[in-house]
Protein backbone atom coordinates (compact mmCIF):
# COMPACT_ATOMS: atom_id res chain seq x y z
CA UNK A 1 0.00 0.00 0.00
CA UNK A 2 1.32 3.57 -1.19
CA UNK A 3 0.07 6.08 1.34
CA UNK A 4 0.29 9.99 1.31
CA UNK A 5 1.51 11.19 4.83
CA UNK A 6 3.57 13.63 6.93
CA UNK A 7 5.32 10.06 7.61
CA UNK A 8 5.76 11.20 11.79
CA UNK A 9 4.53 7.86 13.54
CA UNK A 10 5.06 5.58 10.56
CA UNK A 11 4.42 2.23 12.94
CA UNK A 12 0.94 3.48 14.43
CA UNK A 13 -0.23 4.35 10.28
CA UNK A 14 1.04 1.01 9.09
CA UNK A 15 -0.56 -1.18 12.44
CA UNK A 16 -3.51 1.22 12.61
CA UNK A 17 -4.82 0.71 8.77
CA UNK A 18 -4.11 -3.12 9.02
CA UNK A 19 -6.17 -3.17 11.91
CA UNK A 20 -8.69 -0.78 10.95
CA UNK A 21 -9.45 -2.66 7.68
CA UNK A 22 -9.49 -6.40 10.11
CA UNK A 23 -6.27 -7.75 8.70
CA UNK A 24 -5.14 -8.00 12.08
CA UNK A 25 -7.31 -8.05 15.19
CA UNK A 26 -4.78 -7.36 18.60
CA UNK A 27 -0.96 -6.69 19.25
CA UNK A 28 -0.30 -10.37 19.70
CA UNK A 29 -0.31 -11.13 15.99
CA UNK A 30 2.15 -8.97 14.92
CA UNK A 31 5.94 -10.43 14.96
CA UNK A 32 7.65 -7.51 13.95
CA UNK A 33 7.15 -3.65 13.15
CA UNK A 34 10.08 -1.78 11.30
CA UNK A 35 10.12 1.72 9.81
CA UNK A 36 12.79 2.27 7.18
CA UNK A 37 13.73 5.70 7.31
CA UNK A 38 15.85 5.95 4.09
CA UNK A 39 13.27 3.95 1.69
CA UNK A 40 10.44 5.28 3.58
CA UNK A 41 8.87 2.09 4.06
CA UNK A 42 7.03 0.17 6.79
CA UNK A 43 7.34 -3.62 7.52
CA UNK A 44 4.45 -5.53 9.27
CA UNK A 45 4.93 -9.17 10.30
CA UNK A 46 3.06 -11.47 11.64
CA UNK A 47 2.51 -14.51 13.26
CA UNK A 48 -0.26 -15.69 11.17
CA UNK A 49 -1.02 -15.62 7.63
CA UNK A 50 -3.66 -12.59 6.82
CA UNK A 51 -6.35 -12.62 4.73
CA UNK A 52 -4.78 -9.78 3.18
CA UNK A 53 -4.80 -11.04 -0.42
CA UNK A 54 -8.30 -11.93 -0.13
CA UNK A 55 -9.52 -8.32 0.64
CA UNK A 56 -7.25 -6.62 -1.15
CA UNK A 57 -9.46 -8.03 -4.23
CA UNK A 58 -12.37 -5.87 -2.77
CA UNK A 59 -11.53 -1.90 -2.58
CA UNK A 60 -13.45 0.70 -1.83
CA UNK A 61 -12.11 4.69 -2.76
CA UNK A 62 -13.70 6.83 -0.31
CA UNK A 63 -13.92 10.80 0.64
CA UNK A 64 -11.47 12.73 1.98
CA UNK A 65 -7.99 14.47 1.16
CA UNK A 66 -5.38 12.04 -0.30
CA UNK A 67 -8.33 9.72 -1.20
CA UNK A 68 -8.67 7.19 1.08
CA UNK A 69 -9.60 3.43 0.65
CA UNK A 70 -10.84 0.37 2.47
CA UNK A 71 -10.25 -2.57 1.29
CA UNK A 72 -12.54 -5.44 1.63
CA UNK A 73 -16.27 -6.07 2.86
CA UNK A 74 -15.99 -4.09 6.42
CA UNK A 75 -19.76 -3.66 6.39
CA UNK A 76 -19.90 -7.58 7.19
CA UNK A 77 -16.93 -7.36 9.61
CA UNK A 78 -18.26 -4.98 12.16
CA UNK A 79 -20.63 -5.26 14.58
CA UNK A 80 -22.76 -2.41 16.54
CA UNK A 81 -21.02 -1.12 19.82
CA UNK A 82 -22.78 -2.40 22.65
CA UNK A 83 -25.12 0.01 24.83
CA UNK A 84 -24.97 -2.66 27.64
CA UNK A 85 -22.75 -0.45 30.97
CA UNK A 86 -22.13 1.85 28.15
CA UNK A 87 -19.64 4.47 29.23
CA UNK A 88 -21.24 7.96 29.67
CA UNK A 89 -19.28 11.31 28.99
CA UNK A 90 -19.72 14.43 30.75
CA UNK A 91 -20.81 17.83 28.32
CA UNK A 92 -18.74 19.85 30.38
CA UNK A 93 -15.53 17.49 30.57
CA UNK A 94 -16.00 17.68 26.96
CA UNK A 95 -15.93 20.92 26.26
CA UNK A 96 -12.50 21.57 28.97
CA UNK A 97 -10.58 19.21 26.77
CA UNK A 98 -11.56 20.47 23.37
CA UNK A 99 -10.56 23.71 24.58
CA UNK A 100 -7.00 21.63 25.62
CA UNK A 101 -7.20 20.56 22.10
CA UNK A 102 -7.56 23.85 20.55
CA UNK A 103 -4.47 25.10 22.04
CA UNK A 104 -2.03 22.59 21.79
CA UNK A 105 0.47 23.08 19.56
CA UNK A 106 0.00 21.41 16.43
CA UNK A 107 1.42 21.40 12.82
CA UNK A 108 -2.05 22.90 12.01
CA UNK A 109 -1.72 25.94 14.02
CA UNK A 110 1.77 26.11 12.97
CA UNK A 111 0.39 25.74 8.76
CA UNK A 112 -2.94 24.99 8.26
CA UNK A 113 -3.90 22.51 5.64
CA UNK A 114 -4.13 19.46 7.44
CA UNK A 115 -6.24 17.39 9.48
CA UNK A 116 -5.79 16.29 13.07
CA UNK A 117 -7.27 13.80 15.60
CA UNK A 118 -7.22 13.39 19.08
CA UNK A 119 -7.79 10.36 21.52
CA UNK A 120 -9.06 11.94 24.18
CA UNK A 121 -10.11 10.18 27.93
CA UNK A 122 -12.44 11.82 30.69
CA UNK A 123 -8.91 13.91 32.36
CA UNK A 124 -7.61 14.85 28.88
CA UNK A 125 -5.32 14.07 25.64
CA UNK A 126 -3.87 10.87 25.70
CA UNK A 127 -2.98 11.17 21.39
CA UNK A 128 -2.76 13.99 19.06
CA UNK A 129 -2.21 12.93 15.68
CA UNK A 130 -2.33 14.92 12.18
CA UNK A 131 -1.44 13.81 8.79
CA UNK A 132 -2.52 15.34 5.36
CA UNK A 133 -5.98 12.90 5.65
CA UNK A 134 -7.93 12.86 7.79
CA UNK A 135 -8.36 8.74 7.63
CA UNK A 136 -4.38 8.63 8.13
CA UNK A 137 -4.71 10.61 11.61
CA UNK A 138 -6.97 8.08 12.45
CA UNK A 139 -5.38 4.88 11.51
CA UNK A 140 -2.55 6.61 13.62
CA UNK A 141 -4.68 7.02 16.87
CA UNK A 142 -5.91 3.20 16.14
CA UNK A 143 -2.10 1.88 15.90
CA UNK A 144 -1.58 4.23 19.33
CA UNK A 145 -4.42 2.04 21.07
CA UNK A 146 -3.15 -1.51 19.40
CA UNK A 147 0.76 -0.82 20.11
CA UNK A 148 0.62 0.43 23.49
CA UNK A 149 -2.14 -1.86 24.56
CA UNK A 150 -4.98 1.14 25.18
CA UNK A 151 -8.85 -0.14 26.51
CA UNK A 152 -10.64 1.99 24.03
CA UNK A 153 -14.36 1.50 25.96
CA UNK A 154 -14.37 4.83 28.03
CA UNK A 155 -12.37 7.02 25.25
CA UNK A 156 -13.86 9.74 22.73
CA UNK A 157 -12.57 10.36 19.90
CA UNK A 158 -11.88 14.09 18.13
CA UNK A 159 -11.31 15.41 14.83
CA UNK A 160 -10.90 18.26 12.86
CA UNK A 161 -12.44 17.06 9.38
CA UNK A 162 -15.59 16.23 7.93
CA UNK A 163 -17.86 13.11 9.36
CA UNK A 164 -17.88 10.40 7.29
CA UNK A 165 -19.10 7.25 6.86
CA UNK A 166 -14.89 5.58 6.83
CA UNK A 167 -14.42 7.85 9.82
CA UNK A 168 -17.47 6.18 11.60
CA UNK A 169 -15.95 2.81 10.34
CA UNK A 170 -13.15 3.27 11.44
CA UNK A 171 -14.27 4.56 14.98
CA UNK A 172 -16.43 1.50 15.74
CA UNK A 173 -13.62 -0.79 14.29
CA UNK A 174 -11.83 0.91 17.36
CA UNK A 175 -14.88 0.25 19.66
CA UNK A 176 -14.67 3.58 20.64
CA UNK A 177 -18.19 4.99 21.76
CA UNK A 178 -18.00 8.86 21.09
CA UNK A 179 -17.12 10.40 17.96
CA UNK A 180 -16.59 14.34 17.63
CA UNK A 181 -16.00 16.83 15.15
CA UNK A 182 -15.90 20.45 15.23
CA UNK A 183 -17.38 20.35 11.17
CA UNK A 184 -20.41 18.74 9.57
CA UNK A 185 -20.94 14.98 8.89
CA UNK A 186 -22.81 13.36 5.71
CA UNK A 187 -26.11 11.85 5.87
CA UNK A 188 -24.48 8.44 5.27
CA UNK A 189 -22.26 9.07 8.09
CA UNK A 190 -25.70 9.69 10.39
CA UNK A 191 -27.26 6.54 9.24
CA UNK A 192 -24.51 4.18 9.68
CA UNK A 193 -23.60 5.66 13.38
CA UNK A 194 -27.43 4.78 14.31
CA UNK A 195 -26.92 1.51 12.98
CA UNK A 196 -24.30 0.95 14.84
CA UNK A 197 -24.56 2.30 18.34
CA UNK A 198 -22.17 4.98 17.74
CA UNK A 199 -22.45 7.99 20.08
CA UNK A 200 -21.45 11.09 17.26
CA UNK A 201 -21.11 15.02 17.51
CA UNK A 202 -20.79 17.28 14.90
CA UNK A 203 -20.64 20.88 14.76
CA UNK A 204 -19.13 21.16 18.07
CA UNK A 205 -18.09 24.82 18.69
CA UNK A 206 -18.31 26.74 22.16
CA UNK A 207 -21.36 25.92 23.71
CA UNK A 208 -23.60 24.36 20.58
CA UNK A 209 -23.09 21.12 19.00
CA UNK A 210 -25.22 18.65 17.77
CA UNK A 211 -25.77 14.95 18.65
CA UNK A 212 -27.50 13.15 15.93
CA UNK A 213 -26.87 9.53 17.36
CA UNK A 214 -26.47 7.56 20.39
CA UNK A 215 -27.34 10.96 23.10
CA UNK A 216 -27.87 8.44 25.49
CA UNK A 217 -23.87 8.86 26.40
CA UNK A 218 -23.84 12.36 26.76
CA UNK A 219 -24.63 13.68 30.48
CA UNK A 220 -25.79 17.54 30.85
CA UNK A 221 -24.34 18.54 33.28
Amino acid sequence: LTAMTICDYPEYLAVGFLFNQKMINSLSELKEVEFNEDLSVVVVRTNKVTPFETNNKIRIKTSGCAMGTIFGEMFDKLSPLSTEKSHSFSLNSIRGIIKEINKTQSLYLKAGAIHGSVLCDSKGILAYMEDVGRHNAVDKVSGFIVMEDIDPSDKFLYTTGRLTTEMVLKTVSMSIPLLISRSGFTKSAVELARNFNLTMVGRFKGNRFMCVSGFERIILD
